[in-house]
């Protein structure tokens, strides 16, 4: 009984080579589990029972930590190379109403800050909502 567990866990793991999403990785590793327990000479019973819970649980544990660590960042917004970029207010920023603009690497963007900001003050982007930068007063350094 435990080559067959053994077979199973190879065939998880070769489906899982062309998937990306762990899931045949986690079948993997409760079938060697389950055939760690056959090897022990538990019933059957026990190892469906353990392949069952571990190929369950594990999952529901494991994968979100497993796709955030391997899984890469995805597609970087347009947003993303603008983060502690300096730039000019060009239309006064207003938190009240939420308008004002600025230009940064070149290119207008609407902006928003805490304070209120006027136009031609050098500002730095600390953060962005959507293609809304989020600004705040540069300091030197």
């Amino acid at each position: 009984m435990p080559l067959v567990w053994v077979g199973l866990a190879i065939l998880a793991i070769g489906v899982q080579a062309v998937a990306t999403n762990f899931i045949f990785l986690f079948v993997a590793v409760a079938a060697l589990v389950a055939a760690g327990l056959a090897s022990l000479s538990l019933g059957p019973e026990v190892q469906l029972a353990a392949f069952a819970l571990l190929a369950l649980m594990l999952p529901v544990v494991l994968r979100r930590s497993l796709v955030r660590r391997f899984g890469g960042h995805g597609v970087p917004s347009r947003t993303d190379v603008l983060m502690g970029a300096i730039g000019e207010v060009t239309q006064a920023i207003d938190p009240i109403h939420g308008t004002g603009r600025v230009v940064v690497h070149g290119q207008d963007w609407a902006a928003r800050s805490t304070e209120p900001l006027h136009a031609g003050i050098k500002v730095e982007v600390i953060a962005a909502d959507g293609i809304v930068l989020i600004v705040q007063v540069r300091t030197e350094t």
